[in-house]
């Protein structure tokens, strides 16, 4: 089973945090062929802020989120026993390397952000895409998919299940521009949609979370 796990900067905050996700990711890379996306999280966003202060255009920003990102990456490597020592930049790359393991102890491979434009969740739909992954899974710091930010306004719907298109017009809708945030971003929505592929979204705060999302035993939302 491939599975794809987006994991969001906000996980990366001290060493005890990623000690506990690389914990049940070593678990899970035992019975599943895993892919990791990192995140930059408040650290990226908070420098990509000085960026723009400094007069810095969007791509320049999204240059120093990526940045941000990778050094996430590694340090999620530098926690894993078993991981390629180097955040892949290229999904080619990944798919090569993965390939190359076969009949052998798989490796769990890490990538951080890739190119402008891109979210985390966008670099981890399209690699899910590329290499046929069965499971997508957005790790994030709220428990599921919503029509607003939960954290902002205390009547924000969840929703357990959603089909890809309506994930996509959810996504796409004005008012979700303004004052509330929604988790996976348009990009992402687009190419879970074109691609088919089954996407969770669950809570981090407890990392063993990531493994009820692949055994089906999770409370987040489902996309498929």
């Amino acid at each position: 089973m491939k599975v794809v796990v987006s994991l969001g900067g906000i996980f990366f905050s001290d060493a005890e945090s990623i000690k506990k996700i690389a914990s049940v990711l070593e678990e899970l890379a035992k019975s599943c062929n895993l892919y990791m996306v990192t995140g930059g999280g408040e650290i990226a966003r908070e420098r990509i802020k000085i960026a723009r202060d400094l007069g810095a255009n969007e791509a320049f920003c999204d240059y120093i989120g990526i940045a941000v990102a990778r050094i996430n990456a590694r340090l999620l490597i530098s926690a894993l026993k078993d991981a390629y020592p180097e955040p892949f930049s290229d999904y080619k790359e990944v798919a090569v390397a993965k390939a190359a393991m076969k009949g052998e102890s798989a490796k769990i491979a890490v990538m951080g952000g890739v190119s402008p434009g891109y979210t985390t969740d966008a670099v981890a739909a399209i690699l899910a895409e590329y290499v046929n992954a069965d499971l997508l899974i957005d790790v994030t710091s709220v428990d599921g998919v919503y029509d607003a930010d939960p954290r902002m306004y205390s009547d924000a719907r969840k929703y357990d299940k959603l089909t890809p298109k309506e994930l996509v017009a959810l996504t796409m809708k004005e008012e979700l521009k303004a004052g509330s945030r929604i988790v996976i971003d348009p990009v992402a929505a687009k190419i879970i949609e074109r691609s088919g592929i089954k996407t969770i979204v669950i809570d981090g705060s407890n990392p063993r979370n990531i493994l009820d999302a692949v055994h089906g035993k999770h409370r987040g939302t489902e996309i498929a």
